[in-house]
């Protein structure tokens, strides 16, 4: 059961990848769509660096704002592990899903991105407190993007389970 998961995975993932550029192409969208396929991979290169030539901040609003985003990415990084963890060890399982581990990873799911949530709101409003609104809105608009990113190639990664 595990083989056929993770080959399905690979595929779609390849699929993706060979198909989107030809999706650009006709796509009215595909400036949109090239952005933020530019956004995440200078953000897989250097996420930091990207942030900071984005909204060049001055010296006072860099002491104020860089120590909310060093705790934020911790957070993240933690939630996508706990989260990435919970996926592994779904498709990992060798016989097939109960509705009482359905449930439970459902919630375990759920609770994790609860967790992000009042993250993500501890964040914006320690940065609309930080920077001009102008500057916040950009670093906000980043990690939404990025998170959409994310998004999706989980659920191109995880199949739904039949």
């Amino acid at each position: 059961m595990i083989k056929p998961v993770i080959k399905l995975a690979a595929v779609v993932l390849v699929c993706t990848a060979v198909t989107a550029p030809a999706a650009l192409a006709q796509d009215p969208n595909a400036a949109g769509v090239a952005e933020v396929q530019q956004l995440r991979a200078a953000a897989q290169k250097d996420k930091r660096a990207l942030v900071a030539q984005t909204l060049d901040l001055s010296v006072p609003e860099a002491k104020k704002f860089w120590p909310i985003y060093d705790a934020y990415q911790s957070d993240l990084s933690n939630y996508q592990r706990q989260r990435n963890t919970t996926l592994e060890t779904f498709v990992m399982q060798d016989k097939p899903l109960t509705n009482r581990y359905a449930k439970n990873l459902a919630n375990e799911l759920l609770g994790i991105e609860e967790q992000e949530i009042k993250a993500r709101r501890k964040m914006h409003n320690a940065v609309m407190k930080a920077l001009p609104p102008k500057k916040a809105s950009q670093y906000l608009q980043i990690e939404q993007k990025l998170r959409a990113v994310q998004a999706y190639e989980i659920a191109v990664a995880f199949p739904l389970e039949k």
